[in-house]
């Protein structure tokens, strides 16, 4: 399985349009293939609505893309809501060994996701994937993690980490649960060259909230 992550940057003040269009049109999309999460920035860089589609295979994603801009009721992609866009940018990310795949099942983990995007040296995921395939299991009886990826096409030699919170004060629960406990984080010699962390709000139609 592969996951898409298309990362939109709206213009200022045009995010709660965006996301009412998109919603309003995904039951058509949804036919094709589900939704796996959409979100909209709360910190970090504003402006931003991420979303996350599973697919099988390349091939699965441009066949399931074709059909669903060919669909007759000519709602998909939802067009009233160009004009809120700024820049579009999209990857192709592998999950790391032992994560949960994404099946298109509604999960009610929380109303905050945090998804930190760590950049590596060339060559250096290897080792890092390992150090967070043995430690997930023990991340997971904390509290589920959502997703840890790495980039496959698009911008490479990057780790994503998804997890959600209930609640801010949830957040500081869980992160102080994992440190003091020694599960959490990874160790691994490869120290990320770049970090980048985005606080972000589920969709009303995403299908992780």
């Amino acid at each position: 399985m592969i996951y898409e992550m298309r990362r939109y940057t709206l213009h200022p003040g045009k995010t709660g349009e965006w996301v009412k269009a998109f919603c309003d049109a995904y039951e058509v999309r949804a036919q094709y293939s589900p939704l796996g999460a959409l979100f909209q920035t709360e910190i970090g860089p504003l402006n931003e609505v991420i979303h996350i589609w599973p697919y099988e295979s390349l091939q699965h994603r441009a066949d399931t893309r074709a059909a669903a801009a060919k669909d007759a009721s000519g709602k998909w992609p939802p067009s009233s809501a160009v004009h809120c866009l700024a820049t579009q940018e999209t990857d192709i990310l592998d999950p790391i060994p032992g994560m949960e795949p994404w099946d298109g099942t509604p999960q009610e983990w929380g109303g905050i996701y945090e998804l930190r995007q760590y950049t590596y040296a060339p060559g250096a995921l290897r080792d890092v994937v390992k150090a967070f395939s043995e430690a997930l299991p023990g991340r997971n009886e904390i509290y589920p993690v959502a997703g840890i990826f790495t980039s496959q096409l698009g911008n490479l030699n990057r780790l994503y980490q998804l997890f959600p919170y209930k609640d801010w004060d949830h957040r500081d629960e869980v992160r102080k649960s994992y440190l003091s406990s020694g599960v959490w984080p990874p160790h691994s010699d490869a120290r990320p060259q770049h970090q980048l962390v985005r606080h972000m709000l589920p969709a009303p139609c995403s299908t992780l909230h």
